[in-house]
């Protein structure tokens, strides 16, 4: 049940990755309010799995200052929207140089739904070989390296792995695991 309507909506600021916009909205109740929302293209998280080990990267997050380990993760260039699938093939090949023989889509992840409308489709890569990576300029100090699963739970355990994406990417490989070996 939708609780809040929108009235109008006035985009106040766009670049080629987002957009933000102010609604005015009536609550349920009948008040007036306005909400803020941050527009993005529906991306993807990818979880490449080879040999009981993940394939993450880290690199610099502006926001909040500090490096971050992360599965690959993005949307398409210029919030343009491409078919899920083709996206995770893309955003792995772009961050790792990794080509997957098989992909599976295991789940969906609202990114931050208080204030922004992203949607992340999850896939599960399997069947890698090894490339070149094409990073985009923003990625250039990014490293990447295999860890072994265990390292994975270690890290995120002591906070070193704590990008909610990725955390979030990690559940649902659990689940998937769970619910396909059952």
């Amino acid at each position: 049940m939708v609780s809040i309507k929108r009235v109008s909506s006035t985009e106040i600021y766009a670049n080629p990755w987002l957009s933000l916009r102010e609604d005015q909205i009536v609550r349920a109740d009948g008040s007036p309010g306005i909400y803020s929302v941050i527009d993005k293209p529906s991306g993807v998280i990818v979880i490449p799995r080879d040999d009981g080990r993940l394939y993450l990267v880290e690199q610099f997050r502006y926001a909040v200052g500090a490096r971050r380990w992360e599965l690959p993760a993005g949307t398409a260039p210029d919030r343009q929207t491409l078919p899920p699938e083709e996206l995770a093939e893309r955003e792995l090949a772009e961050e790792t140089g990794l080509r997957a023989e098989a992909l599976t889509q295991i789940g969906s992840v609202d990114v931050a739904p208080g204030f922004s409308s992203q949607r992340q489709a999850v896939f599960l890569a399997e069947g890698l070989s090894a490339g070149n990576p094409a990073r985009e300029h923003e990625e250039q100090d990014m490293d990447a390296r295999w860890w072994p699963i265990d390292e994975v739970w270690a890290a995120v355990s002591s906070g070193v792995i704590c990008d909610a994406q990725t955390l979030a990417a990690l559940a649902l490989l659990i689940t998937h695991d769970t619910t396909t070996t059952a």
